[in-house]
């Protein structure tokens, strides 16, 4: 039993698994006769249409399994640890790091910096190339796993080295040519820093992330995030309203570039930028069908054209608007300053409808973490509860999906859903980040 062991923690109902009596507590040994190392491993052996497991019960009794299977069919396995592996923190200071700008205190969890390749193939999370071996790569490359997001701030090797407080992040660079070679799909992220890597800088970047197209899909550039707690830091200044527009300006002057060139705009502007420069947000052709909405670019607009077409829906069924005019509760709904006036622009809409109900939103100030935080990701529970103690809820208190904690009932603070729903004496539901589900929640609430 000198084997790496992999512990299954769940076994699908009606899976190939439970056909085949696998359990929960029992471990995975090999595949194919080979050891699993991660991941990476476990992914690409399964693709085959036989599969041999070497299986270890909880006395750590070994049988053997065939299974014969479609290439992409999932056995219906969950192990202890989604990564097979420990994970791989990150070894770089960037200047721009949001874990370093966190106060003492929090949940231990909350301070680990995570730069592990794998995890990009697994949840979508970016990397920045410099704590990935060759081993790595070369693994990446044999098993074609795609994609592979990558956090490249900057295509100046030396300002690179200077952003991540390391002296092999520019050298790092050169991974992109072997992903390139091998035929490996990419996304691309820029954290933008004033006076660091805009202007020139972002333009430079650009026109060389260009040449990867078509396995680099797409790229994204997002303001830093600066809280309140940046003592002992690299100094950065937030952005102001005319350095959105250079950089708004600068991304749609590239757009055309390669709309004409790639036909694909390639580069895009999360939209805080929009926000800042006071601009509409681009239509949803301008997105390419949102291949960079987990970093925040064209969420509000996707949000806003979803609960058009929902409302449109509810308007030209009699059944259904009959169904949202008759129900007069009131209800409230709190959100980030980001999302606010979007949220606000929806409420205001079913007020025309409704005239009788009474619909509250409010903007949640960032105080935790200092006003320059806007999204509402990182709103806490004791900002919740210090800015609507006061307020009125309504019957229910609708709150975004992403103040918690995927999978938990808890906000960064560790304050709970429950403890917040005692403190405010009002019911809370948590709404998914849709516009049907802004819908939806107008249509149903009891």
């Amino acid at each position: 039993m000198n084997k790496k062991q992999h512990i299954i923690k769940n076994i699908k109902k009606r899976s190939k698994a439970a056909r085949l009596g696998m359990k929960p507590g029992e471990s995975v040994l090999s595949i194919n006769g080979q050891e699993i190392i991660d991941i990476f491993d476990y992914e690409y052996l399964m693709q085959d249409e036989r599969v041999v497991l070497e299986i270890a019960d909880l006395e750590g009794n070994v049988r053997i399994l065939e299974v014969e299977k479609d290439p992409d069919d999932d056995l219906g396995i969950e192990f202890e640890n989604g990564l097979m592996d420990e994970y791989r923190s990150c070894h770089n200071k960037c200047i721009f790091c949001f874990i370093d700008q966190m106060p003492k205190g929090m949940r231990e969890t909350l301070y680990f910096k995570d730069d592990d390749s794998r995890l990009s193939f697994l949840q979508g999370n970016y990397v920045t190339l410099t704590n990935m071996s060759d081993y790595d790569v070369e693994r990446i490359c044999k098993y074609h796993l795609s994609p592979i997001n990558i956090s490249f701030q900057t295509m100046n090797p030396e300002l690179r080295c200077k952003m991540l407080t390391n002296r092999f992040a520019g050298e790092a660079l050169k991974k992109v040519d072997k992903f390139m070679e091998a035929g490996i799909t990419m996304n691309g992220q820029i954290v933008l820093c004033k006076g660091v890597n805009d202007g020139k800088e972002l333009d430079y970047s650009i026109s060389e992330l260009i040449k990867y197209i078509p396995n680099l899909e797409s790229v994204s550039v997002v303001p830093v995030g600066l809280t309140k707690f940046r003592e002992g830091l690299y100094p950065l200044e937030p952005f102001t309203k005319e350095d959105a527009c250079e950089v708004l300006d600068l991304i749609h002057k590239w757009q055309d570039v390669c709309m004409e060139r790639f036909g694909s705009h390639f580069i895009h502007a999360s939209d805080e930028w929009y926000i800042l420069a006071e601009r509409e947000l681009p239509e949803e052709d301008n997105y390419d069908g949102y291949p960079q909405l987990e970093n925040g670019v064209g969420m509000l607009r996707l949000l806003l054209d979803e609960f058009e077409e929902g409302l449109k829906e509810v308007l030209e069924s009699p059944k259904l608007l009959k169904k949202l005019q008759k129900n007069t509760l009131p209800v409230s709904f709190a959100t980030g300053k980001l999302a606010y006036p979007y949220i606000k622009r929806m409420a205001d809409k079913f007020r025309k409808l409704c005239p009788n109900r009474e619909i509250y939103v409010y903007e949640i100030e960032n105080r935790f973490f200092g006003p320059m935080i806007t999204v509402s990701g990182l709103i806490t529970g004791g900002d919740l509860i210090d800015q609507l103690s006061d307020k009125p809820l309504g019957q229910v208190l609708y709150l975004p999906q992403n103040m918690l904690r995927s999978g938990e009932t808890v906000f960064l603070d560790d304050i709970t859903l429950e403890e917040l729903k005692k403190a405010l004496h009002v019911r809370v539901d948590i709404v998914k980040s849709s516009g049907w589900d802004m819908i939806q929640t107008f249509l149903n609430h009891k």
